[in-house]
């Protein structure tokens, strides 16, 4: 790995914890203005000086994001379906040029990749398009384990697209946590393991799953709906980080989220 690549590594997997924290704001790009994301830059803003990293669009980082305030940004580079078709969701093509990433800075670039589905050959075929483009420049790529309704997220299937996607050259993944196993996920990976939180859970349900995913070898969460749509944002994202940097307990976690809820 060259230098410009472990620099932009560095920027969203911290070297002093060998963790992070992402944001992930990019449900937009096929769901639409899903709950929480309507008013996308009134709900990141407050949010922003807690992400070590903001996943999203490109068109909603111009829109929404000032580039005088933005944490290191790991770009969507994948789309082509929608919530309309949902026996369609895997049909996926690359949607920006490796150069517009660039354009806009970014710190990684992320696709989805789906193990398992009718179109599972084109979605790697597509993370390996991006890996070699990414290759030329510097630029880490994420490949997002997408998991269909059909598929089983247990550490079996879990740690075969993991690896698969290590296999293809992703620099790190972002996948599901699972009980049983999911530290034969993570020990089995390439590459760095993030972990999707996934839909909206309970909050102190959410701390519990970033907690047991660290502790098993996750390299931190990406998490979106579990704190964009908690009732507690800012709370909750410093609740996290809280776990994911300082190895902090679950109940010592908890008590940030319980005292703005006290507040209110």
């Amino acid at each position: 790995m060259d230098w410009g690549m472990k620099n932009r590594l560095s920027r969203i997997i911290k070297p002093e914890s060998g963790r992070c924290v992402m944001l992930a704001v990019d449900h937009g790009y096929f769901q639409g203005p899903t709950t929480g994301l309507k008013d996308l830059r009134k709900t990141i803003t407050p949010l922003l000086p807690y992400a070590d990293a903001l996943m999203l669009t490109r068109g909603a980082l111009r829109s929404c994001v000032d580039p005088e305030n933005a944490p290191p940004i790991v770009l969507r580079m994948s789309g082509g379906n929608s919530m309309i078709r949902r026996d369609e969701l895997s049909d996926e093509t690359l949607t920006v040029a490796v150069e517009d990433a660039i354009r806009l800075n970014a710190s990684a670039i992320t696709l989805s990749v789906y193990v398992g589905s009718p179109h599972q050959k084109q979605t790697i075929a597509n993370l390996a398009k991006l890996v070699d483009k990414g290759q030329r420049y510097g630029m880490p790529v994420l490949a997002v384990t997408a998991v269909g309704a059909e598929l089983v997220r247990d550490a079996r299937y879990l740690g075969l697209a993991t690896r698969l996607a290590g296999e293809i050259g992703a620099h790190f993944v972002k996948t599901y946590y699972c009980e049983p196993d999911f530290e034969k996920v993570t020990s089995a990976s390439l590459v760095p393991v993030v972990i999707a939180g996934g839909k909206k859970i309970e909050e102190k349900a959410a701390l519990e799953m970033a907690y047991k995913a660290v502790s098993q070898g996750a390299s931190g969460v990406d998490m979106g709906r579990n704190i964009f749509q908690s009732e507690w944002p800012v709370p909750m994202i410093q609740a996290v980080r809280k776990i994911v940097h300082e190895n902090a307990t679950v109940e010592e976690a908890w008590e940030i989220v319980k005292e703005a809820g006290a507040k209110d």
